[in-house]
């Protein structure tokens, strides 16, 4: 070989090393951040959470429109595409949840939203439903509204 061609070689291995070198920091530093993103139990914690929300917003919900009996719900927990999208959300120091419910087959599906403090109480429930019942009660009760 000549000295030219070894001259023109050594760049190119100088080169491998380095994708080399370069190739195992992206590596370890991808690993690093999927690793503590994995472990990171606040995610966890934030959806418990919001079930503990979502199952309080259903138990006050029936409460309200149908006590005692069976309310088929479509909310964050049960979402359902076909009826309507639903929502958690946190609003200052409390949250806001929004789905649909219906009595039976026959009727239709109703939207609500529901704004609870940070304890789970009843801010407010706003649903749009005819039925005469919930609009003598969103009369009479502040913090529920009802209408056709």
């Amino acid at each position: 070989m000549t000295e030219t061609s070894k001259q023109n070689r050594e760049p190119a291995s100088k080169h491998r090393y380095m994708q080399w070198v370069v190739a195992i920091a992206v590596g370890l530093v991808l690993s690093f951040v999927v690793f503590e993103r994995a472990t990171d139990p606040e995610p966890t914690r934030q959806k418990a959470v919001e079930e503990a929300v979502v199952f309080e917003a259903r138990m006050l919900l029936v409460s309200y429109v149908l006590p005692g009996r069976e309310l088929q719900v479509v909310d964050p927990l049960a979402p359902d595409s076909k009826v309507g999208k639903s929502y958690i959300w946190p609003d200052g120091t409390g949250w806001e949840v929004s789905g649909y419910y219906r009595r039976d087959l026959k009727d239709p599906w109703h939207p609500y939203l529901m704004t609870l403090d940070a304890s789970s109480g009843l801010v407010s429930l706003a649903v749009k439903d005819g039925n005469e019942r919930l609009i003598g009660m969103s009369a009479q009760d502040p913090k529920f509204s009802a209408v056709p």
